[in-house]
């Protein structure tokens, strides 16, 4: 397995590398490029490669907002260009998908790389900085309490030092500096590397930039069908999400998928007063927490007859999943927790099942504006992750029988007034799937590929995760493409993906670019 390292720029010397005991080994493998060089083409790198990062971070990339979009856009294809690749617009009914192409054999094996160019949504208020896509840099900072724990460093502090003298713990915070500018920022850096170095790869390259990916990626199945020619390849790579919590090397050969549903139960049809009506007009805000609680035990377990049916983890595969490093009690304090739901008996074990999660809930009003009032609606939205063993069709049928289960009418629509009269509990149930799970063998060739490159670039494995439990759309690449995919994680797992004060680590981001660079300069296995 890898060795544990210290989190530190690797931009620094290789010189520094070997002072600190933290130079790989010679590497016999690697036939075109060392670990040495590597870390030292990337220190040379750093400051263009940040320059160039902040540039694409100060684009807004919500896309609810095509204007933004354009823009993104228009960057990615510049910088893919000035590199040489091909240039092509896959149309949607939304957001364009970008196809950047680079042919080097006409019989040679093609690599898809998956990359994400759109960011959740902001609020700026949440925010400890004036703009959440206006970049800054941070330090950490203990008395900083009123800012998140971080001040403001100017970033001349950064371009008046040497690489090797740039702090690891600082970082550079704004929307999408992880999830997901950061892995294309890296990419273009490992290029410019690979490209002076003469490690070009000798694959036949398709890079596809997704624009709509934060919004569930709604279009993605359909332009890859409407495209499967043009996106036909031998494998898939993810430059997307973190790896292993502990924020050591991995690869990620399986994502759960994921799929949703929204639930609406009906009281009075306008809000009543609660002293003339309450413990007379049924409440729908007690009726939809006793549906909610009826689909989980108290360990956390779905109670939903067949809802876990079809996952069996053999020996070999608890094993695999007990390589991975958890430190579930580190887990537990990050988390803030006592102790975990008992789906299965470690996390990673609980990610290869589905899951049903409530992420919201709304009826009537809290806080100041609370009144004393009989709701009529409550509304729940919950997730349900999927596994390669799950049908969502299946599960959705699952829930929807166990609802109506329940004494509900079970509707697609809110209720007529006849409905209102004539059913005593009423639900409104609609769902959607938005993409599936996918696995790869680890001993397929795309693993071991880049399992050498990582071996290569730090002398052992890195972790191998079987299952991811976030999701990404890669099921209609894999699906319809019918080619395996493999996750390459290059940022830091603490990065507040999705959240306000997103970030990525100094350190994390110039390793992220020694990885890249790392994969396009390893030779593709014999077989």
């Amino acid at each position: 397995m890898h060795k544990a390292r210290s989190v530190i720029p690797f931009a620094v010397t290789a010189a520094l590398l070997s002072a600190l005991s933290l130079a790989p080994p010679p590497v016999e493998a690697q036939s075109r490029a060392t670990a040495d060089r590597i870390w030292e083409a990337v220190g040379e790198e750093a400051h263009s490669a940040v320059a160039r990062y902040r540039e694409f971070l100060s684009l807004p990339n919500d896309a609810h907002y095509p204007e933004d979009m354009t823009a993104v856009i228009a960057w990615v294809e510049a910088e893919f260009a000035h590199r040489g690749f091909s240039i092509r617009r896959l149309p949607t009914p939304g957001s364009p998908l970008v196809l950047a192409e680079r042919r080097v054999s006409a019989d040679g094996p093609t690599v898809l790389v998956y990359f994400q160019s759109d960011g959740q949504p902001v609020d700026p208020d949440e925010w400890y900085q004036e703009n959440p896509y206006g970049p800054v840099l941070k330090a950490p900072d203990p008395s900083a309490e009123a800012t998140g724990g971080y001040s403001i460093i100017d970033w001349n502090e950064l371009e008046n030092r040497p690489p090797e003298e740039w702090d690891p713990e600082w970082r550079i915070f704004a929307r999408s500096a992880s999830d997901s500018k950061g892995p294309i920022a890296q990419f273009l850096a490992a290029w410019d590397i690979a490209d002076s170095e003469g490690w070009l790869p000798t694959v036949n390259l398709k890079l596809i930039i997704d624009t709509e990916e934060e919004m569930g990626s709604p279009h993605l199945p359909q332009a890859v069908l409407d495209n499967r020619e043009a996106l036909a390849s031998d494998m898939l790579i993810i430059m997307d999400g973190p790896p292993h919590i502990s924020g050591e090397p991995s690869l990620k050969f399986g994502a759960r998928g994921i799929s949703r549903f929204t639930l609406t139960t009906y009281g009075p049809r306008v809000a009543q007063h609660s002293g003339h009506y309450g413990n007379y007009a049924p409440n729908p805000g007690m009726r939809l927490s006793r549906l909610l609680a009826s689909m989980k035990d108290e360990h956390g377990r779905v109670t939903i007859p067949g809802f876990y049916d079809g996952i069996e983890l053999s020996d070999e595969v608890k094993a695999i999943l007990a390589a991975v490093p958890d430190d579930e009690e580190e887990i537990h304090a990050r988390l803030g927790i006592a102790e975990p739901d008992r789906v299965a008996g470690s996390l990673q074990e609980a990610v290869q099942y589905p899951s049903l999660n409530v992420r919201g809930m709304e009826s009537a009003w809290i806080g100041d504006e609370a009144r004393t009032i009989v709701p009529p609606t409550a509304t729940a939205e919950v997730d349900v992750r999927l596994v390669m063993e799950s049908d969502p069709e299946r599960l959705m049928g699952l829930i929807r029988q166990h609802i109506e289960d329940q004494g509900y009418l079970v509707l697609d629509r809110d209720p007529t007034e006849e409905e209102r009269r004539t059913h005593p509990r009423i639900a409104r149930f609609n769902y959607g799937v938005s993409y599936l799970a996918y696995r790869t063998d680890f001993d397929a060739w795309p693993g071991r590929w880049l399992r050498q490159a990582y071996t290569s670039l730090y002398g052992g494995e890195p972790i191998l995760i079987r299952t991811s439990g976030g999701s990404i759309p890669i099921s209609p690449f894999v699906i319809t493409l019918g080619i395996p995919a493999v996750g390459v994680p290059t940022v830091n797992p603490d990065n507040n993906q999705h959240s306000p004060n997103e970030n990525i680590r100094l350190s994390a981001f110039l390793e992220g670019i020694g990885v890249m660079t790392a994969v396009l300069a390893q030779p593709l296995p014999d077989s």
